[in-house]
Order: C-alpha cells, then sequence, then structure tokens
C-alpha cells in the first residue's frame, strides 16, 4: 500500500476496508510472492495487514513522532517481514511481521529523540522503551509494602529488573530527562544576549601558550639559519633540497642538477649534516630534532 498523499486520518480508513485473510489465503500469498516473486500478492499481504501495523504505531505516538512518520516506518518493517517470511515453518504471518514492525518503529523513535544517539544495543533499547514503566511499577510495589525507595535503590532494583548495568540506566536517565537545546540559544538571564555557546570552554591553545610557541619557533629558526651560515653554498643547497622542502629531491635529481654523481651527492650531505651538528650541539641541541 502506498503512502504517498495519505493523511494520518485518511490511511487508517482506507487500512479499515482491506480484506481480513484467512489461513489458506494467507499462505497462498506467501508462496506466490516467496516462490514467484508475484507483486500482486504482495500488495494484497501488505495491504490485509496495514491495519496491524497502524494499531502498533499508535502505540509509539508519546514519543512525540508524527503519526505519518510512525505509520511510514510500521510500513517498512511490514514490508521486511513480508519480505523474510517463509511460509513453510507454519506460523501466521500477522505473528512474524509484528517483531519486524515493532523493531523498524523503535529504531526510528530512537533515532529521532536526540541527535545524540540514544542507544543501539538490546539493552539500550529496553531501558529506552521501559524504564518509566518498569520504574513506576517497582515504585508501586515499594510502596505497597511501606518502603521508600530512594534513587540509588531504584536504580538498582531497575538495573536487576531489565538485565542492565546502573551506569546504563544512569546514562538513559538523563538522555531521557530532556529534549536537545540549540547552543546558540540566548541565555535567560543575560541582559547581552550571550548564547550558550559562548561560555564553552575553548580547547585550543590559550594565548600564553601561543606567544610560547611563536618564540620558540623564531629562536629556533634562529639557531637553525646561524648553523646554515657556516655551510658552503652547495651544501646549503642540498641540505634545503633534502630536508627543508615539502617534497624533498632525491640523490639522483640533485647529481644531474650540480653535475656530480648520486654518491658524491651523499658523501656532501653527510658532511652537512655532520658540520650542523657540531655547531647545534654547543648552542642548540632542541634543532637537531629537526636534521
Amino acid at each position: 500500500m502506498a503512502l504517498d498523499g495519505y493523511t494520518d486520518q485518511i490511511l487508517p480508513r482506507a487500512a479499515r476496508r482491506a480484506e481480513l485473510l484467512d489461513a489458506e489465503t494467507e499462505l497462498r500469498l506467501a508462496y506466490a510472492w516467496r516462490d514467484q516473486r508475484d507483486e500482486q500478492a504482495l500488495h494484497r499481504l501488505i495491504t490485509a495487514y496495514m491495519r496491524l501495523a497502524i494499531s502498533m504505531a499508535s502505540k509509539f505516538r508519546r514519543y512525540g513522532a508524527p503519526m505519518n512518520d510512525l505509520i511510514q516506518e510500521a510500513s517498512l518493517g511490514l514490508m521486511k517481514a513480508a519480505e523474510k517470511f517463509d511460509p513453510d515453518r507454519g506460523v501466521r504471518f500477522s505473528t512474524y511481521a509484528v517483531w519486524w514492525i515493532k523493531a523498524s518503529i523503535q529504531d526510528y523513535v530512537m533515532r529521532n529523540w536526540s541527535m545524540v544517539r540514544t542507544g543501539s544495543t538490546s539493552a539500550q533499547k529496553a531501558l529506552f522503551f521501559n524504564l518509566k514503566r518498569v520504574q513506576a511499577k517497582l515504585a508501586r510495589e515499594a510502596e505497597a509494602v511501606g518502603m521508600t525507595l530512594d534513587q540509588h535503590q531504584l536504580r538498582e532494583k531497575v538495573a536487576m529488573e531489565i538485565g542492565v548495568s546502573m551506569t546504563e540506566v544512569a546514562m538513559m536517565e538523563g538522555r531521557l530527562a530532556g529534549s536537545d537545546a540549540s547552543l546558540n540559544a540566548t541565555q535567560a538571564s543575560d541582559e547581552d544576549g550571550r548564547e550558550w555557546i559562548d561560555v564553552l570552554e575553548d580547547d585550543g591553545p590559550g594565548a600564553a601558550e601561543q606567544v610560547e610557541y611563536a618564540h620558540d619557533q623564531a629562536c629556533l629558526r634562529g639557531w637553525l639559519a646561524e648553523a646554515l651560515a657556516g655551510l658552503s653554498a652547495r651544501e646549503r643547497h642540498i641540505v634545503a633540497q633534502r630536508r627543508l622542502i615539502e617534497e624533498p629531491r632525491t640523490l639522483e635529481s640533485l647529481g644531474v642538477e650540480l653535475g656530480l654523481s648520486k654518491e658524491r651527492i651523499r658523501q656532501l650531505e653527510a658532511a652537512a649534516y655532520a658540520k650542523l651538528r657540531r655547531h647545534l650541539e654547543g648552542n642548540a641541541p632542541e634543532v637537531l630534532a629537526l636534521l
């Protein structure tokens, strides 16, 4: 059943008018789709059980999602169920489809609950959809025997009931406590209209660190320039082309340029580095790491 153009009032009415399939007809349609890829059989199967998908979608309206979107997700789950249903297993299609419809709706609700991913494991899904219900049930049971559970005790019992850790319970409580808020929203108490993003700590280097870094770099450049000045013009050229440019040149290319052999260029390079090290060891050992 196509959903384009339907509203959340029209679609349920159309679904209610769909045929009710008996077990024999349902089985025949399932075989026709699985074995012959009969699209008309698939359409009849999906249309007949669209009311089931809509009924399940309506149970998730309390999570704030638009009903049309919930129905769309439910129908996707229904189509996945039809694609994977094996009529040879001897179960009704509706029994099998319920699980796919529910999973599809739950995934949609959790994806759209918050910009931050709420959870994807089975334990996290169980917490998301059952936390408040389990909390209320445990509170009622404690009240019935004259007990009052504090937050720690309640979390402990919820964790045991659902089979998760107390840390996961605490984290899910925080995620369900409120909706997302924009960092560009203005602080209500700020007369100057300052946004929340303005109070976030900057992870970048502070002014003092930037000044210190710039000073150190200037010193290193000065020491290196002084050491290079002690080399011959040819040695400075080889060092610059081998170590001080973004894409270092090969010994062979420098040999062609200077009319020398590759081995001679290597010897000149080694001699130049030795001179640089001798100069820097006594004046600026920090620069040695650059060579």
